[in-house]
């Protein structure tokens, strides 16, 4: 793990010594939960350590916007509740531009302040903006208590599911 990450390190900055990479590499890893398993490779480590490697190598090269697609897609439902959970905690310290791609309403309405939703189809454009409402810091059990998230979610689903669902050219 720590060679992935330091691989981005020093493509990124190149005159910075060894020592200046390796301790951004560590603060990086250390930012995502990995610091006991930085030197695993990536054949003894799970999927959710792979994301947050991923993570941890995207923010290392501090980027302006962090571009995620699907981040969280292929694990486990704890595992995804816990690095949405980080990537909110890394979010909040760091504040760059997050533009994350995903299919899941819940993920998108806990982590967005902005649902752009896309209609359906090979001609796909931005059908409808969506402001998420839930103020910072947020908690995930109390949105999901408040009548206004299912308000806003209903609103999302049916824009996907309804209006949106069938491509016009077809």
């Amino acid at each position: 793990m720590f060679e992935n990450v330091y691989l981005a390190v020093n493509s990124v900055y190149p005159e910075k010594s060894k020592a200046e990479k390796s301790l951004i590499v560590r603060e990086h890893l250390a930012m995502v939960g990995l610091t006991e398993a930085s030197e695993k490779k990536p054949t003894q480590i799970s999927g959710g350590m792979k994301q947050r490697v991923a993570i941890a190598r995207a923010l290392s090269i501090r980027p302006e916007v962090l571009i995620l697609d699907e981040p969280f897609g292929a694990l486990d439902a704890i595992t995804k509740e816990e690095l949405q959970e980080e990537l909110l905690k890394i979010w909040n310290e760091h504040r760059c531009t997050v533009l994350m791609i995903t299919h899941d309403i819940d993920e998108a309405l806990f982590l967005a302040d902005r649902l752009v939703m896309m209609t359906n189809g090979p001609a796909a454009k931005i059908g409808e903006v969506l402001e998420i409402p839930f103020k910072r810091p947020r908690d995930r059990a109390r949105i999901m208590e408040t009548p206004e998230y299912y308000k806003v979610r209903n609103y999302a689903l049916d824009f996907l599911y309804h209006r949106f669902a069938h491509d016009d050219t077809e």
